[in-house]
């Protein structure tokens, strides 16, 4: 498990697109942009899944800051211990500190009829998606 907490404020990305607050997306010190991680509060059980699209947190002891919109559907408030994984890849287990413990593979691209092109943005996903409920 690892400590995140949940920022708020910005305008743009390190990745240079625009801050969504509401957004389900999360910022890194060293994961490539683009990365997909499930974030599971261990506390309800809730989980989301984020893309990493900034760089952060800048605060010792906390290795993930998850946008504000991510950080709410799974219930958390302030900085809390959370339980990460990558989205088609690496467990939690295969972490060292802040890197993984081997390179990250490429993402397939997406097919018609996939998650992406059903939901157009974060938004929309997180309310017509099983994530509002905490389920898996």
């Amino acid at each position: 498990m690892i400590r995140a907490s949940y920022y708020c404020s910005g305008r743009r990305t390190a990745s240079g697109e625009r801050f969504n607050p509401n957004g389900f997306t999360a910022a890194h010190r060293t994961l490539p942009f683009g990365t997909r991680l499930t974030v599971t509060n261990p506390a309800n059980g809730r989980t989301v899944v984020v893309r990493i699209n900034d760089r952060g947190p800048f605060v010792r002891g906390v290795s993930l800051d998850l946008a504000r919109g991510a950080a709410f559907a799974i219930g958390m408030r302030g900085t809390g211990t959370v339980r990460i994984a990558r989205v088609g890849g690496l467990a939690e287990s295969d972490w060292q500190g802040e890197t993984f413990a081997q390179a990250p593979q490429a993402s397939a691209p997406q097919a018609a009829g996939s998650r992406e092109t059903q939901w157009p943005n974060d938004a929309t996903r997180f309310w017509g998606s099983p994530f509002e409920h905490g389920i898996d």
